[in-house]
């Protein structure tokens, strides 16, 4: 068994909860922590039955609930050396023992899953995502990337399912009221994903075994859930696929996915 639920996810806050048999893990905190409690609840989870939170970056989006959450549920923090120093206010709410420091170059494990990170181009002090395997079945965590790059392709190819970014449309984005920097530095190369370069990378991927694929941390501002499906759906078609060669799904910025067995 390995499944996989979008707790939140959106440029609001995003969690990710990743469970097998012998494992139950967070992928950020980045909502409240009595959000992330209520949704875990919501999926029949505990969240004393955690065994820890991995975290791919220090922005709020992604940590906002982060120490509060560790600190109530005596919950392991895995994190990082860079982006651990670059959020004292969390940091200082996490027990000592409950910090579990990794590197970008290795793997590590907990119970039943072994968790590679891989770098990612994001405007953060040390930013990565996560490739996780229960040693049958591999799914890869993707989001915040400004660009996709050769190594990041090879990191993610053989994933079974992947939660990919498609954060905006490029023609919406122009028309948003964001003002001019915050836009240069969304489609920037240290930025985010556009629904484009998602069809692209998922096009690339189905070569590679790729049967499920959700598209998360959608801007509110410069994107729509079904322009991004849609985009990607485009890009598929281009690349001699149909809408029917994988599963593919839009996460909620406010409620809860399915709970995906990949």
């Amino acid at each position: 068994m390995l499944n996989f639920c979008s707790l939140y996810s959106g440029s609001s806050g995003n969690s990710l909860f990743v469970e097998t048999e012998n494992a139950k893990i967070l992928i950020d905190a980045g909502v409240s922590s009595k959000k992330i409690e209520n949704a875990l609840n919501d999926i029949n989870i505990d969240p004393y039955t955690l065994d820890g939170i991995l975290v791919t970056h220090e922005h709020s989006d992604h940590v906002q609930g982060l120490g509060t959450f560790s600190k109530k549920f005596d919950l392991p923090v895995f994190v990082n050396q860079e982006t651990l120093d670059a959020m004292p206010k969390q940091r200082d709410k996490i027990k000592e023992e409950n910090l579990k420091k990794f590197k970008i170059t290795d793997y590590f494990e907990i119970g039943d899953l072994k968790i590679t990170p891989f770098s990612i181009p994001h405007d953060a002090a040390n930013p990565c995502g996560f490739n996780i395997s229960n040693g049958e079945k591999k799914l890869s965590i993707a989001t915040d990337i400004g660009h996709m790059t050769n190594d990041i392709l090879k990191c993610l190819e053989e994933s079974s399912f992947v939660m990919l970014e498609s954060n905006y449309d490029p023609e919406v984005l122009k028309c948003s009221s964001y003002p001019y920097l915050l836009k240069s530095r969304i489609a920037g190369p240290k930025g985010h994903l556009s629904n484009q370069l998602a069809g692209k990378t998922i096009s690339h991927l189905l070569k590679s075994g790729l049967k499920n694929a959700m598209l998360g941390h959608l801007s509110k501002e410069s994107n729509f859930p079904e322009l991004a499906y849609q985009t990607v759906v485009d890009e598929l078609i281009l690349n001699d696929y149909n809408e029917n060669s994988l599963s593919l799904s839009v996460a909620s910025r406010d409620l809860h996915s399915k709970v995906i067995e990949v």
